[in-house]
């Protein structure tokens, strides 16, 4: 590939602001992309140092203005770039310009180019000076149906799309679908801004010059103008990616935009890398339909702030992965130590979790066409949430640290929908660590509150996804929440259902629908506040799954904590996949018996203590 820098445009406002004060007199003369850059280095040389891999340019060329063409000379003298690559236009003016595309076709003309073409502005300015040029070319290269690729970035809200190009981009194929210059306000919602940064295919070259023959006029010879004909008129496929950072064209802007910009993008480095990034995710009860999410159904379920996962990330030199020194224990007092830790919690801690999760961030911005800026991180984790009790201790793990890594590149809801999110998180345990898992405690831990969930097949093979809704919190009723002190493996529980499901068992498949019907019911009941209906429904719940997995699977512990509840009238069901479980008591006086039998039953005990969000999220629906 080779890459061509274009730097020959005249910047005659910002120049003659900067000759006209004093303050700035010092850079009278200097070409735009000459000028002070993010952290004082010139723009030029930061575009430069990203391109100078010969690993993946075999050449690099500078195409630039004769008025000019001195400044750019010595500067190529003094930093490394071949003086025979810097390509003169012949234009003194901005009324003699050849205009961009022009620029470009005379670049690949004159030096008789046949391979695919890098083209980014010399004098626009970066917001980060981190971004991974190489994932660029990746991403190019990988796609599986050939076409460009034009990079945009999503507009800052001080930035009307009427001064950018504007792309509305398939979130599915990642194609450009339309191409509007400078639309006016309501021609478009899309907020995705077009930069000077493309990679052409060597097939495509020949388009310049049938463009050209077209638009006499330099002013029509605008790289805008040329997308909006490639892309509208000639429906040539182009795709788009995304940097998670801003971009500036000095061009023809003028000193308080270029000083504001410079300033701005400035700030935001300096408050960026310092801050440590810390999120939360929160256990999860399943208050009604689990386990039917796993097989097409319907569930309720709610995140509690009694136990959490938080991670924590903070810029490093290296990627580091740092062990939680109870989960992830290297050290041990003795062999007996040992072998009592490995019986009660397993082998695997959250580390693999943590790893896990970077592992398919990466490569799902990779396929989503996210060019992920050159940082590193430490990654640590902490956690209060018991383990092996089925309240979805893993997912949280996994759900915080994606958060973390979203914050840290700048990756948005619109770039990772919470639909998607929740698949994700599913995926990185499924896919990658052969969890045993279904998509409810994903989905509840993404929207965080009180969730209904719908899983109809219909849903999940359309969309991807089910329907999820928000549901009002106000006024709950008194749930808790017991676990055993010492569990089992809650994966264990989910028995041979599967494959008695998939193999089409009338029991089993009219049990699951029989759940969903339930979790309509309990919705109805959440919305009436008729809390002893919900407390019947939640022991239907209970038996259902019973009689479909039978005593043998639930397990003697799980059994004698429902038996327990019973005797004090509460109602009781598993709120996940076993080791606890969760209920509603709406005696007072019986509740605080009731938590006092738990304890002396070697059983831990609470009232459980609903997260919610956000008020206003309430009824919201996705």
């Amino acid at each position: 590939m080779i890459c061509i820098l274009l730097v020959a445009g005249h910047g005659t406002v910002l120049e003659t602001q900067i000759k006209n004060t004093g303050l700035y007199s010092h850079l009278t003369g200097v070409p735009k992309a000459l000028l002070p850059g993010i952290g004082g280095k010139k723009i030029l040389d930061f575009w430069w140092e990203t391109v100078n891999m010969r690993q993946l340019f075999s050449e690099v060329y500078l195409v630039t203005n004769a008025d000019k063409y001195k400044h750019y000379e010595r500067w190529a003298t003094a930093n490394d770039f071949p003086v025979e690559n810097v390509i003169n236009d012949g234009s003194t003016t901005l009324e003699d310009r050849l205009g961009a595309v022009a620029d470009l076709e005379l670049a690949i003309r004159s030096r008789k180019l046949q391979d695919d073409i890098m083209v980014i502005a010399g004098d626009m300015l970066c917001a980060d000076q981190n971004f991974d040029i190489a994932q660029v070319i990746s991403f190019f290269r990988s796609q599986v149906q050939p076409g460009e690729l034009m990079i945009y970035y999503e507009l800052e809200e001080s930035e009307k799309s009427s001064t950018r190009g504007i792309v509305e981009v398939c979130p599915d194929t990642h194609r450009i679908t339309h191409f509007l210059e400078k639309p006016q306000e309501g021609l478009t919602e899309s907020r995705l801004a077009s930069v000077v940064f493309y990679c052409i295919r060597r097939e495509t070259l020949s388009y310049m010059s049938h463009f050209l023959s077209l638009q006499p006029a330099a002013t029509c010879r605008t790289f805008g103008q040329f997308w909006e004909w490639l892309i509208n008129e000639k429906q040539l496929d182009v795709f788009g990616m995304k940097l998670p950072t801003g971009f500036q064209l000095i061009g023809q802007v003028g000193l308080s935009d270029y000083t504001k910009w410079l300033t701005h993008y400035s700030t935001k480095q300096k408050d960026n890398p310092a801050k440590p990034i810390t999120c939360r995710s929160y256990a999860r009860v399943g208050l009604m339909g689990n386990p039917s999410d796993g097989f097409h159904g319907k569930t309720i379920a709610m995140t509690i702030s009694n136990f959490w996962a938080e991670v924590t990330l903070v810029e490093s030199q290296t990627l580091i992965l740092v062990p939680h020194p109870l989960n992830d224990p290297t050290e041990f007092g003795s062999l007996q130590d040992l072998f009592c830790i490995s019986r009660k919690e397993g082998y695997l801690g959250g580390l693999r979790l943590l790893q896990a999760t970077c592992k398919k961030f990466y490569q799902f911005c990779s396929k989503q066409g996210i060019a992920l800026t050159k940082q590193n991180f430490t990654l640590k984790y902490d956690t209060n949430i018991p383990r092996q009790v089925g309240l979805a201790g893993s997912s949280a793990i996994v759900s915080a640290t994606l958060k973390c890594l979203m914050k840290f590149y700048n990756i948005t809801d619109s770039d990772l929908p919470k639909p998607i999110r929740a698949n994700f998180i599913l995926n990185v345990e499924t896919d990658e660590l052969f969890i045993t898992a279904g998509l409810q405690d994903r989905v509840v831990q993404v929207y965080e509150g009180l969730v209904y969930m719908d899983f109809s097949k219909k849903l999940m093979e359309v969309q991807g996804y089910g329907n999820y809704v928000s549901m009002d919190m106000s006024n709950l009723p008194p749930f808790w929440l017991a676990y055993l002190s010492d569990p089992s493996d809650s994966g264990r529980i989910h028995s041979n259902i599967r494959q008695r499901w998939l193999s089409g068992e009338p029991i089993v498949v009219e049990a699951m629908k029989t759940f969903a019907e339930l979790t309509d019911q309990a919705r109805a009941a959440f919305q009436h506040q008729d809390w002893s209906c919900l407390a019947q429904l939640m022991d239907q719940n209970f038996e259902l799954r019973r009689s479909v997995y039978t005593e043998d699977c639930l397990g003697p512990g799980n059994l004698k904590m429902v038996q327990l509840a019973r005797q004090f009238g509460s109602a009781v069901k598993l709120p996940g996949s076993g080791g606890a479980v969760v209920g509603l008591c709406l005696d007072q006086a019986k509740l605080v018996e009731m938590r006092e039998a738990f304890q002396e039953a070697g059983c831990v005990f609470c009232v459980i203590a609903p997260y919610n969000p956000s008020a206003s999220a309430v009824g919201s629906q996705h």
